[in-house]
């Protein structure tokens, strides 16, 4: 934990200008619809096309049922051809089927065996998620041991870093990208439900692993992150107060990554390291013409198709001006008919377009991905964010007695040191003695 005094005047992590020549930002979906479909995902790659569409994350799941078992292997062996063919780059997200089944002690080395397995089965794919959203119990458990220690960090660490070994022993120019982490935690482990881990103090877990093992080799190439909105019905700039972190809010996701990694074998931001927003969507209320599409009962607030174009153009633009974005992907190109799931698509469960569809296609074809504006840049800081102190007189007391009391603020956690000190002169605006 960072602390600070309260006669310091302390500076926040920031943003600053850059220069131009960054590359543009990719633009894709993660959605597995491609996959068992009868033209293996033909049509589905020509709608990406037309949009401008460039990349796709395709689930790889393991079962520990199964612990050797490719699902769908054949369906993916007839997909990619397809997609190469249109252009569309394929990024693999492996990761557990169930959230506990990294509890058992034999399972991390099914799992990384298992990743060795998906490797060696499709050469030709060169970017590799391990693990999705490590930090919530729906994806990894436990979150916390009896004591409310958070152990998903050092868990996931020792995943991840068996997987970087067997990947880049399969193929050295494998991509190998963690951590896919989800936006949101309560860093509560009493919580009535979602006992999750805030992004912040997961990284900070996962760091703390990766320096007592003394590793010297990265953990990861790359970043992947999930900078969904806090509410849907919430603008892209919102963001999130800290310990969370929206797509506004990137900065702090890279002071934590900083914090974790600075000065060790694992890249940070400012040494290069990307970030792929591998994950991001809005959902959206179902319009009356298009019902018969759907059937259940929406179990959110979503938002309307307009707000929802709005971010999603907004959403490119903003993060093509921030040199650590390497892609965007929006989750889901179509939506799912059940509305207890998943209504954030460029299109509705009919296949007829949303506005967000059009919105996406104009941006991509204006910017191109690149930045229409200044770019962004980050520098990591050492001192506390959002640091300070307001002092205040206490007019309740005898004028012959001086009394201060102040409050002291910040906006992360952290310590303060503050102390009385005698003064030469004896009136105010003396200076403290040395």
């Amino acid at each position: 934990m960072k602390r600070f005094t309260i006669t310091l005047a302390l500076a926040c992590a920031g943003l600053v200008l850059a220069a131009p020549g960054q590359a543009a930002v990719n633009v894709g979906v993660a959605d597995d619809r491609p996959v068992g479909t009868p033209d293996n995902g033909a049509a589905f790659f020509a709608l990406m096309n037309d949009v401008g569409l460039r990349e796709v994350r395709l689930s790889v799941l393991w079962d520990p049922t199964q612990p050797t078992t490719i699902v769908n292997q054949a369906s993916i062996d007839s997909v990619l051809p397809v997609a190469t063919l249109r252009g569309v780059k394929v990024i693999f997200s492996v990761a557990p089927l169930k959230a506990r089944a990294m509890a058992d002690p034999a399972a991390s080395g099914q799992f990384v065996a298992f990743v060795d397995q998906v490797a060696r089965a499709y050469p030709t794919v060169k970017d590799v998620i391990v693990g999705n959203e490590p930090n919530q119990p729906r994806f990894w458990q436990p979150q916390f041991d009896s004591h409310g220690r958070n152990v998903s960090g050092a868990a996931y660490e020792a995943v991840l870093a068996r997987s970087y070994d067997v990947l880049k022993a399969v193929d050295p120019t494998i991509n190998v990208i963690g951590v896919g982490l989800s936006p949101r935690g309560n860093d509560n482990p009493r919580a009535s439900g979602n006992v999750s881990t805030s992004p912040v103090k997961f990284l900070q877990g996962v760091g703390a692993a990766y320096r007592a093992s003394h590793r010297t080799k990265p953990l990861m190439d790359e970043f992947a992150y999930h900078p969904y909105p806090k509410k849907d019905t919430d603008s892209f700039a919102d963001g999130y107060p800290w310990p969370n972190a929206g797509v506004t809010n990137l900065d702090r996701v890279k002071q934590a990554f900083w914090d974790a990694f600075g000065g060790t074998g694992q890249k940070t931001f400012e040494q290069g390291l990307r970030v792929k927003l591998d994950e991001v969507g809005w959902q959206v209320a179902v319009l009356p013409s298009a019902a018969g599409a759907y059937f259940g009962a929406e179990s959110i607030a979503p938002t309307s198709e307009a707000a929802q174009a709005s971010n999603y153009a907004g959403l490119l633009r903003y993060v093509e001006c921030d040199r650590a974005v390497d892609s965007v992907l929006f989750f889901g190109l179509q939506d799912e008919p059940n509305l207890d799931r998943w209504q954030a698509g460029l299109m509705r469960a009919d296949g007829t377009t949303r506005p967000s569809y059009d919105a996406v296609k104009s941006t991509i074809a204006a910017t191109g991905g690149n930045c229409a504006g200044a770019m962004r840049s980050w520098r990591h800081s050492t001192t506390v964010d959002g640091a300070k102190a307001t002092f205040r007189g206490d007019r309740r007391l005898p004028s012959r007695v001086d009394s201060w009391s102040f409050l002291a603020s910040a906006d992360e956690d952290a310590l303060f040191d503050a102390g009385i000190y005698r003064l030469r002169g004896g009136h105010r605006g003396a200076r403290v003695l040395s």
